[in-house]
């Protein structure tokens, strides 16, 4: 045991005569090494731009929240009339009147305009 730690710490298994099958596993550990840690960078660059997207959609989200409350408050009729109001323009106190066309005279205009 105290002979094995010993040629352990001082390399004796890199210089022995089969020492060639030592290299190729230890420099097969390293390239896998290197593999694990450009796969875990990989990982989480991806995390990292998962986290910004999902944080701009949720921005993106509550902008349009914000402008879809803003659109209706201005389609609003009295947010209108109140806008209109300095201009002159005014609603109606009269309501409008439907308009009902008898099949008789859509038959005729249809025949004036062939």
């Amino acid at each position: 045991m105290k002979g094995g730690v010993y040629s352990l710490l001082k390399a004796k298994f890199l210089i022995d005569d089969d020492a060639l099958k030592n290299w190729k596993f230890i420099v097969f550990l390293i390239l896998l090494a290197m593999v694990m840690i450009g796969n875990a960078h990989r990982y989480e660059q991806k995390n990292y731009r998962i986290t910004e997207l999902t944080n701009e959609v949720k921005e993106l989200r509550s902008e349009f929240v914000d402008r879809r409350s803003e659109l209706m408050e201005l389609k609003m009729e009295s947010t209108i009339s109140n806008q209109m109001e300095p201009h002159g323009i005014v609603p109606s106190s009269v309501p409008p009147k439907k308009i009902e066309v008898k099949e008789q005279e859509s038959s005729i205009l249809k025949k004036i305009w062939q």
